[in-house]
């Protein structure tokens, strides 16, 4: 039945079902994207800002302890008063609370959170009243029964927060359902587009083409003049043309989707790190001072002194990767001077001498003259050298060596230059994971962020410089920081 369809209805037929399958592959992609941004408003204007008043209210509770106890010792009347306001925040986020409520789950486990905090206020109230009349010994018994019923209220107030951590990652996984049934559908479209387009070449090459060849050939071997123009052979080569334009169109399609893909992703996870970050700061700076406090007053034996110094290095840690996710949700803006990048690294080796020592680590500064001054901000490439130095130390565990070398250089893309190479001799970056280096939130650290070299390198190219990372197992890593003259950096 085919060979009885004319050339003209094959070729018709054909091209009707390609453009009906590109057309519907358009459509589910439309459909998705609508989907994904359901999604993702779904997400951040409720779940998202819900689960941060639940933070918010576990934060405002957890302000509310001690200050009874202050009372108690000092009889300061100031405590009070700032355990009130602390009192009317929690209140205030309860309010906030109720107005995101979605379902009856939520408002039973909101509503558990609330009576148990009445009744935990209602005790303190007690112990307060207790302390103001000098009845210390019964309000010291009852305080014990208040503080109960803290815990209980904390633990009602990470129930209410799970909640909202489980329905984000529902949320997710049904983005993640969509997804694959989404690559499914494009894999089909693609196999049957490739089918259609095969047939179709097949049709072209041996009803059209061949035909046309074989009359050529015959009128050439009748001596028949050949006509000015080939208009074959440029139909072919604007077809071929043409193919290759939409094979490259399709490969910087996919590469905007990936890119606009991982951008969103990125947005979402930056603002999530970064309301994160501010909740946990707070706490943390009030556990920071109370530790400091009882460092100074207490006199601990040795092994608990040496327990003492674990917590506090640990909260150090702790702050300072808060302080990564800040910084990289939320960079800070260039303060530009005119400074040589040979007085930054000099400052840096000085900063890092007790660090170098301690890992018996050699320096070797290959600097023929000081570098020139440029417009930089020293501050953050005071960041960079130092970032760069101590993960050459950490490559090297001890007893290595790092080579600095500064120099001047001129290049097309971003004439006359400055460059200061970093080179350790530790064991070098396997190939497969050297393009992922500078991606954000990869690490090949135990107790890394993966987000040292992702700030160094939005460092360096908003100094309109580039930093590049040269690698093998038996010379070591290479970082190459290149910085241009003079650029007009804003």
């Amino acid at each position: 039945m085919w060979k009885r369809i004319s050339l003209r209805l094959r070729i018709y037929f054909i091209l009707a079902a390609l453009i009906f399958i590109t057309s519907s592959g358009g459509l589910v992609l439309v459909w998705y994207t609508y989907q994904s941004e359901k999604l993702l408003t779904y997400l951040i204007d409720k779940n998202l800002a819900a689960f941060q008043v639940s933070q918010a209210l576990e934060t405002a509770l957890v302000n509310q302890k001690g200050f009874v106890s202050y009372f108690f010792l000092d009889g300061n009347p100031d405590w009070l008063r700032q355990l009130g306001e602390y009192r009317q925040i929690f209140r205030e986020r309860l309010k906030e609370a109720y107005a995101l409520l979605e379902d009856g789950t939520q408002k039973e486990a909101l509503q558990r959170l609330e009576g148990e905090y009445n009744q935990y206020i209602a005790l303190k109230d007690q112990v307060i009243h207790y302390y103001q009349i000098g009845e210390r010994t019964l309000g010291a018994e009852l305080h014990k029964g208040a503080r109960i019923h803290f815990f209980q209220t904390l633990e009602q107030c990470e129930a209410y927060r799970d909640l909202y951590a489980q329905r984000i990652s529902q949320i997710r996984e049904q983005s993640l359902i969509q997804a694959r049934q989404l690559r499914i559908i494009a894999g089909s479209a693609i196999v049957a587009v490739l089918l259609l387009s095969v047939i179709l070449a097949f049709i072209l090459i041996r009803q059209i083409l061949e035909p046309v060849r074989r009359l050529i050939t015959e009128a050439d071997r009748e001596r028949i003049p050949k006509p000015s123009g080939n208009e074959v052979k440029a139909l072919h080569q604007s077809v071929r043309g043409l193919i290759e334009d939409i094979d490259q169109t399709h490969l910087e399609l996919e590469k905007s989707r990936e890119s606009l893909l991982q951008s969103e992703k990125m947005a979402v996870v930056g603002k999530l790190a970064a309301g994160v970050a501010h909740s946990i700061r707070n706490p943390l700076t009030s556990v920071k001072m109370r530790l400091f406090s009882l460092g100074r007053t207490l006199n601990l034996p040795v092994d608990q002194k040496e327990d003492f110094d674990v917590i506090s290095e640990e909260i150090n840690h702790i702050e300072t990767i808060v302080q990564n996710f800040l910084e990289f949700s939320r960079p800070p803006k260039l303060k530009l001077q005119q400074v040589s990048p040979s007085d930054v690294m000099d400052l840096v080796l000085q900063l890092l001498r007790h660090r170098l020592e301690s890992s018996n680590v050699e320096v070797k500064l290959l600097r023929r003259a000081r570098l020139p001054e440029i417009q930089l901000d020293p501050e953050q490439i005071k960041e960079v050298f130092v970032n760069l130095i101590v993960n050459a130390c950490e490559a090297m565990d001890t007893d290595g060596v790092i080579e600095i070398q500064e120099e001047e250089a001129f290049s097309q893309a971003m004439g006359s230059m400055v460059i200061i190479r970093i080179k350790d001799n530790g064991s070098g970056v396997p190939e497969s994971i050297k393009e992922k280096m500078f991606q954000p939130f990869y690490t090949s650290k135990e107790e890394g962020t993966g987000l040292g070299l992702s700030i160094v390198q939005r460092i360096i190219e908003n100094h309109h410089g580039r930093v590049e990372i040269s690698s093998n197992e038996e010379t070591g890593t290479t970082f190459i920081i290149s910085l241009p003259l003079s650029s007009k950096i804003t």
